[in-house]
């Protein structure tokens, strides 16, 4: 009798929720294998919106003042949430999990905690950080120049406790600019229903937070990057920092690389090529 494959665990990025990974999902479950797509604290049907984007008449102060509902989220919040979701598909055995943008931070923090739990650790263009080194310092990276996220950005991080964005904007560049940013290579039809589908506020704190890798956790989990080259919220260069890093730190644990012609969101433009890469490593 054949083994069952490794169930996988799918992990949205910033502003994303589950719904992301469908069409992934779809390929992968008609391949055989078990798979979930599961939200980030503060994400999805996790999120809470901010009164700013639903009063009316809108107010464009309130937009870049209002403190976020999600302030209070924070790395170890959504490690924990993401630990319990692993234990649940698994049932205690061991499941790969692919992690996109910052997604991965999560999974990092998840994998150091329970490297038990983790099969294999896919990161799918997504924050990969050092040993006690937060998101955010590479974020404001020289490898990340020219992103689109930061410009996008609707307020102050730091005062409100969210990265938000204004997804009801009617301003035609703007609108151009998020397409580009997450979606540059999708259909604009369903590049505007995702935008439709994205929660306005990313908790802060998730990137705020730093994890101390060793050997035993999160070093001792295999992991594969997908990198997508044509990426404008996680540039290649950092996407390339990530990989070196990891490999300098565990040198006898060294990532495996996988290239995609992709934008930010591979999951809705290439979903079958996603799926193929993910089910190989199960």
């Amino acid at each position: 009798m054949a083994a069952r494959p490794t169930p996988l665990l799918f992990v949205p990025g910033y502003w994303h929720g589950s719904w992301c990974w469908s069409d992934v999902i779809a390929h992968v479950a008609a391949a055989g294998h078990p798979a979930l797509a599961v939200d980030l604290a503060g994400h999805g049907l996790r999120a809470r919106r901010p009164a700013c984007l639903t009063g009316r008449p809108f107010d464009p102060a309130a937009l870049a003042t209002e403190v976020s509902p999600v302030a209070d989220v924070d790395l170890d919040q959504a490690a924990d949430l993401l630990v319990s979701q692993i234990e649940r598909l698994g049932h205690g055995a061991p499941v790969t999990v692919v992690a996109h943008s910052m997604g991965g931070t999560v999974l990092t923090r998840a994998a150091q905690r329970h490297p038990e739990l983790i099969a294999h650790a896919v990161y799918l263009t997504a924050f990969m950080p050092a040993s006690d080194i937060p998101a955010v310092t590479y974020i404001q990276s020289p490898e990340n120049a020219g992103e689109l996220i930061g410009p996008s950005l609707q307020a102050d991080p730091a005062a409100i406790g969210a990265l938000r964005l204004d997804l009801a904007s009617n301003d035609a560049a703007y609108r151009q600019q998020l397409r580009d940013a997450f979606f540059g290579d999708v259909d604009r039809a369903v590049a505007d229903a995702a935008i439709g589908l994205l929660t306005p506020d990313a908790p802060v704190g998730i990137a705020l937070g730093a994890t101390g890798l060793t050997r035993e956790g999160w070093g001792s989990v295999p992991r594969t990057y997908v990198t997508c080259a044509r990426d404008m919220a996680i540039r290649p260069a950092l996407q390339q920092r990530f990989i070196a890093e990891a490999d300098a730190a565990f040198p006898d644990n060294t990532t495996s690389v996988v290239a995609l012609d992709a934008s930010h969101s591979p999951f809705l433009s290439l979903p079958g090529r996603v799926a193929d890469i993910v089910t190989k490593l199960t």
